[in-house]
């Protein structure tokens, strides 16, 4: 586990991002003591604020693509275990197949 220079927020040793405030890690170890003097000597708070919608974007591309199944897909996948189970709950209940 490693710390965020950033905003102290513990991470995984292997992220690319910060979970929390979401800079490249790489680049902050590399740099960041160098960022805060800049800022600093430009009277800036030394941490600063990440913008929320970078956050909330940043969030969704590790958790990776949404797989929403279409209302249809799940009525087959249903139709399809009811006739090949015998039921929803693998009962001996004989059951049509609809397709």
């Amino acid at each position: 586990m490693i710390e965020c220079p950033q905003c102290g927020t513990t991470n995984e040793d292997d992220v690319k991002n910060c979970k929390g405030c979401r800079i490249n890690m790489y680049w902050a170890f590399q740099h960041y003591e160098e960022l805060v003097v800049i800022r600093q000597a430009n009277q800036l708070a030394s941490r600063p604020e990440t913008a929320s919608f970078l956050i909330e974007t940043s969030k969704r591309i590790d958790e990776g693509p949404s797989l929403a199944i279409p209302y249809s897909a799940q009525v087959h996948a249903a139709r399809y275990r009811t006739a090949t189970t015998g039921g929803p709950s693998g009962s001996t209940i004989p059951v049509r197949a609809i397709c």
